[in-house]
């Protein structure tokens, strides 16, 4: 039963990260103004933007002129990715 828990970590973990690339490539794009009817464009927006609306809503992002919220994102997701670490290592030892 460990074993299937940790393999699901490790899939959820590995999710996080993908999810975490897609931030930082859309916060990326963001500074080159890419066309908004490119489709990668439309999908990486599709993907983020419910995110930070969801930040936006609790934490003022916007600090002269620039979003924090990718930022916030981040560091949420790494600390979570850390406290799932942790514990699935626990339920390997």
């Amino acid at each position: 039963m460990n074993q299937i828990i940790i393999q699901l970590g490790s899939i959820v973990i590995s999710l996080i990260n993908i999810y975490m690339w897609v931030i930082i490539v859309a916060a990326l794009l963001t500074w080159v103004n890419p066309d908004p009817r490119n489709k990668i464009v439309q999908i990486l927006y599709r993907l983020t933007e419910p995110a930070y609306t969801f930040v936006r809503r609790f934490v003022p992002t916007i600090f002269n002129g620039i979003d924090l919220a990718p930022l916030i994102i981040i560091v949420v997701l790494q600390i979570v990715t850390i406290l799932l670490s942790s514990a699935l290592n626990s339920l390997i030892v």
